[in-house]
């Protein structure tokens, strides 16, 4: 009698959850050992798992200045955390196989697609290969750029070390830093006015953000801007759109009363240009953000719930979701029928998963930080910005993070593993398996709005 082993098969969402999980573990463990502080104690593990889950997710929340307490070698297990949270863990998986000369599988290959949003299985490894290249480059590009600004302050070691460390922390989109001696959490505040630093940091974000599909197109088509794909003009529209609307209101609205009030203009201008780029996923800050108004932080808030592009080192519900919601509302108040961009037609499943990602960042957003105001009698709009940097991946704080409680923290570690790894990526773990039904239930009309 033929005896059958039961086989367990873990899905594509699966398997980028375990994977993501076992690299937050790995990290915490190495962040806990005492050669990973300067001071040679052992961090306290629930402080090591909070940083390895931050830096993985690539938001920048952190309860212990960097540059102070972590050694070289917990900052390089910080570096290393960052660039593969950034890259996402199962891209760096299937280029360590491809380089090691194994076949990769079709198992593999669908991972992958669904890990940097690819819209087919096919030529997803040389697609694999492109990422890989062009990452190590831009960042090696920015790691010169920043190392020359840093060095003549910091000296040839240290300056080199700030400069590649900064590089990936910005093409990831990840805003750890290690400038926070001697001021604490400062982030890039002393540098509002160096444009090199500033332009080059912000040239990273965007290019991290915008994803790597678009990037393909882009190589591949250059200035053919009509052979684009639709993706690729939505991303890079909303792209410039969500740049220059918020760096206006901040340039007219917030910095000449606030932060900036005494600085030219020159400075003013190129403050509000870096912190409408960093909102929407990178976590670096040029001011005080305290400083802003009630308003501009609510603005702050909004576009790091919108985030970056898929399949990009950002974060949030992506710009592509809300560009499918906003073209959906404008279909129905023109009586179309079929939801319209750039000469083709959006499928209406699409819509369906637009209205359940923003659902479901809505709700984790909003009741997060109301558990956080509530546990820590904590204003609610201070909360709101935290829970909307930690589920957007961001990384900007108003000073709350570090004095949170053990709940609150977990919280924030929870809606960072969220809006990392994708909400829907984790719906489809929980429910692998699609159920089809060959009747249809009898229709019957609901009035909404």
């Amino acid at each position: 009698m033929n005896t059958r082993k039961a086989r367990f098969h873990l899905s594509s969402a699966q398997v980028i959850i375990a994977g993501f999980l076992s690299v937050i573990l790995l990290g915490a463990l190495l962040l806990s050992l005492p050669c990973a502080t300067r001071g040679g104690e052992r961090a306290p593990m629930a402080d090591a798992l909070f940083t390895a889950t931050s830096a993985v997710c690539v938001t920048g929340l952190v309860v212990r200045n960097t540059a102070t307490y972590w050694s070289l070698f917990g900052q390089a297990v910080i570096l290393a955390l960052i660039q593969i949270g950034g890259m996402g863990v199962v891209t760096l998986a299937v280029t360590i196989t491809m380089i090691s000369g194994r076949k990769i599988g079709l198992m593999q290959r669908s991972t992958l697609q669904e890990a940097i949003s690819a819209h087919h299985v096919g030529g997803i490894v040389k697609l694999t290969g492109f990422i890989l290249r062009t990452t190590l480059l831009l960042e090696l590009a920015g790691a010169v750029l920043l190392s020359i600004a840093f060095c003549p302050e910091y000296g040839p070691a240290r300056g080199l070390w700030y400069g590649l460390f900064h590089s990936v922390s910005a093409f990831c989109n990840a805003g750890f830093d290690l400038l926070g001696d001697p001021v604490p959490y400062a982030s890039l505040t002393a540098y509002a006015d160096r444009p090199l630093i500033n332009l080059t940091v912000m040239a990273l974000i965007v290019i991290g953000g915008i994803g790597f599909l678009t990037w393909e197109d882009v190589g591949t088509n250059r200035f053919r801007l009509h052979a684009y794909r639709m993706q690729s003009k939505v991303i890079l529209l909303c792209a410039a759109v969500l740049i220059a609307l918020p760096a206006a209101y901040l340039y007219v609205f917030e910095l000449p009363q606030g932060p900036l009030a005494d600085a030219p203009a020159a400075k003013r201008a190129l403050a509000a240009l870096f912190q409408s780029v960093t909102t929407r996923t990178a976590g670096f800050n040029t001011i005080d953000l305290t400083a802003l108004s009630e308003t501009g932080q609510c603005v702050m808030i909004l576009l790091m719930l919108i985030g970056g592009a898929p399949g990009s080192t950002a974060g949030g519900m992506k710009t592509t979701t809300v560009a499918v919601l906003l073209l959906s509302s404008a279909a129905v108040f023109r009586r179309r029928e079929t939801i319209r961009c750039f000469g083709r037609r959006i499928e209406e499943s699409v819509v369906r998963n637009a209205v359940a990602i923003l659902l479901m960042y809505v709700v984790l957003f909003f009741f997060g930080a109301l558990a956080i105001s509530h546990l820590e009698g904590l204003p609610m709009v201070a909360c709101l910005f935290e829970t909307a940097s930690a589920i957007g991946t961001v990384g900007l704080t108003l000073g709350l993070t570090p004095e949170l409680g053990a709940a609150s923290r977990l919280i924030l570690m929870a809606l960072m593993f969220f809006g990392r790894v994708g909400g829907l990526t984790l719906i489809f773990a929980a429910f692998s398996g699609t159920q089809h039904y060959a009747a249809r239930l009898p229709r019957e009309k609901i009035t909404v709005g």
